[in-house]
């Protein structure tokens, strides 16, 4: 059996000794490598972003030619006063209802929460106020 060499051969306590160093620098690189990984995400996210901006701006101006295509369209059967009070009319017909969907969606959200009533029911429950079931 040969002996360990000099490099080897570390005691017990200078293992523990440099424990601490060993966990603080693996923690440090962790740390290092989760920065690297978010910070790519959030690049490459921004970079999405922006471009998903840019074809919302592009969509916008589609819509208004769509919009006016949809004038010289009619136009060619009416006159185009009538053809864009027409469009227009559709438009407005379309935002009414989009409104009036949204009304009763902001109606439903405004709703108290159910839970928070029931809280509110037991704790005047155990105040011994407020309306549930006595048996007298």
């Amino acid at each position: 059996m040969t002996a360990p060499s000099n490099d080897d051969d570390r005691s017990l306590f200078t293992l523990i000794g440099d424990l601490p160093d060993t966990i603080s620098s693996l923690v440090r690189a962790e740390i290092d490598q989760i920065k690297a990984e978010v910070s790519y995400k959030v690049k490459h996210f921004g970079i999405g972003s922006g471009l998903v901006a840019g074809a919302a701006v592009v969509g916008v101006f589609l819509l208004f030619t769509l919009i006016t295509t949809a004038i010289f369209a009619l136009a060619l059967v009416m006159p185009a006063w009538a053809a864009a009070l027409t469009v227009s009319g559709v438009l407005l017909l379309i935002i009414a209802v989009l409104l009036w969907i949204a009304y009763v969606n902001f109606k439903r959200g405004s709703e108290p929460l159910e839970s928070v009533e029931s809280l509110k029911a037991d704790l005047d429950a155990l105040k011994g106020t407020g309306d549930y079931d006595r048996r007298y």
